[in-house]
């Protein structure tokens, strides 16, 4: 059995989405910043008629964040009812991976940070590190930023 993936970078390294997790792909352009936003949220933008919290992964991984350039991509994201982007440094690539490519995470990654890992893909050469969307948008910091993007919003009356 095989699905198929979006890959994208981040700081260097290969990172894979189920391609049934991602709504769309676009250019990253007009962040509003939120006050009080955690600090991996970039700000909220406005993508395809909704107001999407922007999460920026190398903050959301620990690496040094760098300026947004004509490879940056904002993917947007969804599991039950949340829709998140989620800005890397590039993605353009889609790929079936077979099941028996993936194997489960290493014991040493899959603390707190690596939580958010489903498995390592190898695919020809290249180690691709496959996400969890689900765990990925269930984390702590992301329930509040969308509390706090939605507090900070021109309530409808």
């Amino acid at each position: 059995m095989s699905d198929n993936y979006i890959l994208f970078t981040v700081a260097s390294t290969i990172y894979g989405v189920r391609s049934q997790d991602v709504a769309h792909v676009e250019l990253v352009e007009g962040v509003t910043r939120v006050p009080n936003a955690p600090p991996c949220v970039d700000g909220v933008v406005f993508s395809r008629g909704a107001v999407v919290p922007a999460v920026n992964l190398r903050a959301r991984f620990g690496f040094e964040r760098v300026p947004d350039d004509a490879r940056t991509r904002l993917i947007v994201v969804q599991h039950a009812s949340r829709v998140v982007g989620l800005v890397v440094d590039s993605a353009r690539e889609f790929v079936t991976i077979p099941a028996d490519a993936i194997h489960p995470p290493a014991e040493g990654i899959t603390g707190t940070s690596g939580r958010y890992l489903r498995g390592v893909a190898t695919l020809g050469d290249r180690m691709i590190l496959i996400l969890d969307v689900a765990e990925l948008l269930n984390y702590d910091e992301l329930d509040t930023a969308a509390v706090t993007v939605r507090s900070s919003l021109p309530q409808e009356k």
